[in-house]
């Protein structure tokens, strides 16, 4: 099993992570953190890197649930995307497969919900 989706574009990096960030609100999600790993590591070691965004992404309904079920399902909150250029030019954009992440997480319904969020992330995927 993979633990993420991905798609390839064809688009500038900043067009991309607009049309991301549509295409997740589309599905319910909210972006509520974005780390710029280029920018981190060019501040913090001094080392070049190609564009790479992790975005936070939480659907709030669906969060709730899931810690309803599981309290400490916050650890694996939120839900990255990343969109990064890739060594040919194009934009791979990655979320994280949620039903995969909570294997480890013995609790039959948490597995249903994390299905759930992941077809919607990958229903995000397909919008672009």
């Amino acid at each position: 099993m993979s633990y993420y989706f991905s798609k390839t574009l064809d688009a500038p990096f900043d067009d991309a992570v607009v049309k991301v960030k549509a295409a997740l609100a589309h599905e319910g999600f909210g972006v509520i953190s974005e780390i710029d790993i280029r920018e981190t590591l060019k501040a913090k070691i001094g080392v070049e890197f190609r564009p790479y965004l992790i975005l936070g992404a939480c659907n709030p309904a669906l969060a709730h649930e899931a810690l309803l079920l599981e309290d400490k399902v916050g650890l694996m909150l939120p839900c990255n995307v990343i969109v990064q250029k890739a060594d040919d030019g194009m934009i791979e954009v990655a979320a994280i497969d949620p039903a995969a992440s909570m294997q480890s997480i013995d609790n039959q319904a948490l597995k249903a919900q994390a299905t759930i969020v992941g077809e919607k992330l990958k229903a995000a995927l397909e919008r672009l």
